[in-house]
């Protein structure tokens, strides 16, 4: 299914709301569906109790319901039965589906509304060989035993459509062309052949990197930070792990202003998502929201290229059945 997060605006503000497509334009809102349905149960509290069984958040459902992609298939079921019933909308007129061309005032936003911790992986070998060619250096063979990864910050990640952060200490920005994986079951020491079962699903990721002074900082042997921490794109949209049979093998492109800049193939890695669960497990909790990347896919940034994005640049990642992550690359505060 594809999982969404959707921003309305109202005479009260500009709301998020957690939603699933039941096609390609129509969005199901989950909370309301569910209110709608014990409002005709004649449950005493319908609000109170969709709210418990279907949050407006989707950080709050995985982490109340590590059968996440399961509810989401019977709030689709729960969806196909109401209308073919003729209910369209809860008691005081919320209407719990709408055509996203028919509604201006809706957006889409960053899917997970909130992340608990941020790992990004180093998996692709294309993209690594010309990173350490770069520096004169081989490929160390430590990269070869272990998926290796950086944690990140979790309070810059913005959405489709809106504005890439420039920082004021970078002359040199860059997108990086990745595949994220959102976890939606707790576990410790995941097995390799059991960490499939731990995942909610896939969406596209774009880890923005200021590469002048990413370079600086892990010339000290320690890093990234401040080469990183301060913006990560994430969205359009979630697709639940269901979707795939077994790992996702996904074509992925960048474009900038709407040129081509990037292409490979999501599943060339050197590692699998399955490695790289087990390896971050261990010894160690990973659990509902964490999110993981892939790393850049080979020719997957500017870095690789020697051709860098510029302030008004736009930058579009399309990857096959997610679809296009696009955002306005800002001005250098």
């Amino acid at each position: 299914m594809k999982i969404c997060t959707y921003k309305r605006q109202t005479p009260l503000g500009e709301f998020n709301r957690l939603g699933f497509f039941f096609n390609d334009s129509t969005i199901v809102d989950v909370n309301l569906l569910w209110k709608t349905h014990y409002e005709l149960k004649g449950y005493y509290n319908p609000n109170e109790k969709a709210y418990q069984v279907a949050p407006y958040s989707l950080a709050g459902l995985l982490k109340s319901n590590d059968q996440s992609i399961r509810f989401f298939k019977e709030s689709f079921d729960l969806y196909v039965d109401l209308t073919k019933k003729g209910f369209l909308h809860t008691k005081d007129k919320g209407y719990f589906s709408f055509d996203l061309n028919d509604d201006s005032s809706v957006r889409l936003t960053k899917p997970i509304d909130s992340i608990n911790c941020y790992r990004d992986f180093y998996i692709h070998e294309k993209h690594v060989k010309k990173g350490f060619e770069k520096r004169k250096e081989p490929v160390p063979e430590a990269w070869y035993e272990m998926p290796v990864y950086y944690k990140g910050p979790t309070t810059g990640f913005i959405g489709p459509d809106e504005e890439i952060l420039w920082p004021n200490y970078s002359q040199k920005l860059d997108y990086e062309l990745e595949l994220g994986c959102i976890m939606g079951k707790m576990g410790k020491n995941i097995s390799e052949d059991k960490a499939l079962d731990h995942i909610f699903g896939y969406t596209i990721l774009n880890d923005i990197s200021a590469r002048d002074i990413q370079k600086k900082e892990m010339s000290v042997r320690l890093g990234p930070s401040k080469g990183k921490d301060f913006c990560s794109v994430v969205g359009p949209v979630i697709i639940t792990a269901d979707e795939f049979n077994g790992e996702p093998n996904l074509e992925m492109k960048a474009y900038i202003n709407d040129e081509l800049w990037s292409e490979g193939k999501s599943g060339d890695g050197h590692y699998t998502w399955a490695q790289m669960i087990e390896f971050s497990s261990k010894e160690e909790y990973l659990i509902p929201t964490d999110f993981l990347g892939s790393g850049t896919v080979g020719t997957g940034c500017g870095l690789e290229l020697d051709k860098w994005i510029k302030s008004g640049d736009i930058v579009k990642l399309e990857v096959e059945k997610i679809g296009t992550l696009k955002n306005l690359v800002g001005t250098p505060n």
